[in-house]
């Protein structure tokens, strides 16, 4: 994956990268790091949600940013509104940024759109790259118990890929 210089974050990716203890991650990879208001609504709900705490704690560490306003664009009403909106603020970015979406209904917009993007298993492939992870098959646990479906078939993709068997 070409460096980027901003990712903007969607909902999905921030909360299975704070089970991973991986959100320090995105600066070091990607430059800035940003999320959306709608986005940090659907995370920061003062409801204790899995990875609430860290997000929260990312963001007052300035590790991950929060735009002022959600931006303009196109509608896109087959999406939900986090994924609309860190779609809209990509497109406003330029073809430095990068999106970072877990479902392939938003990722196939965004790239029909012209965008680049990964998702959480790209996030975590990228960290093992840089040197930041050491092996990825205990983050891909860890993520399974916490309640993230992999597909198989990607998870077997990527250990092979990585020489992880």
């Amino acid at each position: 994956m070409a460096q980027k210089e901003v990712a903007l974050v969607n909902a999905s990716p921030l909360i299975g990268l704070a089970s991973v203890a991986g959100l320090a991650w995105l600066p070091q990879l990607f430059g800035r790091a940003l999320i959306t208001p709608t986005v940090r609504s659907e995370v920061l709900t003062g409801l204790g949600r899995p990875g609430e705490p860290q997000i929260a704690s990312a963001i007052r560490r300035r590790e991950i940013g929060v735009l002022r306003r959600d931006s303009p664009g196109p509608e896109l009403p087959e999406l939900d509104a986090g994924e609309a909106s860190t779609i809209r603020a990509a497109l406003t970015r330029g073809p430095h940024a990068l999106v970072i979406l877990d479902e392939m209904a938003a990722r196939r917009v965004a790239r029909s759109l012209g965008l680049h993007c990964t998702g959480t298993v790209g996030v975590i492939v990228e960290a093992r790259r840089a040197g930041l992870v050491k092996t990825v098959r205990p983050l891909f646990d860890q993520l399974a118990e916490a309640g993230f479906y992999l597909a198989p078939e990607l998870v077997a993709a990527v250990l092979a890929d990585l020489g992880e068997r």
